[in-house]
């Protein structure tokens, strides 16, 4: 088996809300694939399809060689899932909390405790095993989600934005324990963020989303030269961009607040270039370009702070549970 996901077509419509429109991606085993967007983007939505929480409207997909349609109890037997909302028993302890996920997965009794012992050493836990959930910190609670979904060993791992909300040092940390994981357990991993760093840093291969809809999928190296160079940002007073669309190593010049923004090939050769045409400036920066101006080439936008998708999955599952 080449791809541990693949899906087809896959699509979910909410009323008159497309949240997941044709999806098409193929991922090798062992890989780290991103899906990288704002929220709203549906990519909770695509992750809650894979993991046979919601129903595709349309299409559909294999995970671990298992039709999310015809055999969800066999695709829920080999993920394990961290999801973007806390769901980890806060009057339990850590250690209970992982010894009742350890006998619903059908964890062996005789290697219960091992595996519970392996996990907690590796997210750091291990001295906070029996203190009750309800007194961890943020990041805590995340490192013990993220044990949980490792604890029965998972071919297949889905994160959904699992650094939100964390403080730079415990998302370090997390990033740390993501990327030893394919070499060290044969594990795949499927990611959510809207974190450029966390994307660039982690995935083999990103695929960047929005309104639903794949817009570009690659490297995040070979993304970011389809961008044209580095990026140029001047502050020069005079709102004038046309005396910099002359030079040849300029690709690409817009206004963006007060400063202009320059694409320019090889930056640190034709600087001088630029800054003679320029004339009087009162700052620049140069930097790489990012993940974030290969969002805005191909989507006229940046990744922008909205409401979360996480709560139209969370309302249907109450409806569901409900109804």
């Amino acid at each position: 088996m080449e791809n541990a996901i693949e899906t087809f077509d896959l699509t979910k419509q909410f009323k008159d809300l497309t949240a997941v429109d044709r999806l098409n991606v193929k991922i090798k085993q062992s890989e780290i694939f991103g899906l990288l967007g704002p929220n709203g983007a549906g990519k909770t939505t695509a992750i809650s399809m894979l993991c046979t929480i919601l129903r595709p409207t349309q299409g559909t997909a294999t995970v671990n060689g298992y039709d999310i349609l015809n055999e969800p109890d066999d695709v829920r037997k080999s993920i394990g899932i961290v999801f973007q909302q806390p769901s980890v028993d806060d009057i339990l302890t850590g250690r209970e909390n992982l010894r009742l996920h350890a006998m619903w997965y059908g964890v062996p009794k005789e290697i219960r405790d091992e595996r519970i012992n392996e996990v907690l050493e590796l997210v750091g836990l291990k001295s906070r095993q029996h203190s009750l959930v309800k007194t961890y910190s943020g990041g805590m609670r995340r490192r013990l989600e993220l044990a949980r979904g490792l604890l029965h060993l998972p071919k297949v791992l889905f994160l959904d934005e699992p650094t939100l909300g964390l403080d730079p040092q415990t998302r370090e940390h997390i990033w740390e324990y993501i990327e030893d994981l394919p070499e060290k357990r044969d594990m795949t991993i499927m990611l959510t963020t809207h974190y450029m760093e966390e994307a660039d840093r982690l995935c083999d291969r990103i695929a960047i989303i929005d309104q639903g809809k794949i817009i570009v999928m690659d490297t995040p190296e070979r993304l970011k030269q389809t961008v044209g160079g580095d990026i140029v940002c001047l502050k020069t007073g005079i709102a004038d961009t046309e005396r910099f669309r002359k030079i040849d190593s300029v690709s690409k010049v817009e206004m963006k607040d007060d400063y202009i923004v320059l694409t320019v090939r090889n930056a640190s050769e034709n600087l001088q270039q630029i800054l003679d045409v320029a004339g009087k400036i009162e700052s620049v920066e140069i930097r790489p370009a990012s993940l974030n101006d290969v969002f805005l080439s191909y989507t006229g936008k940046e990744i922008r702070p909205e409401t979360g998708e996480g709560g139209i999955v969370q309302r249907i599952m109450r409806e569901r549970t409900s109804g």
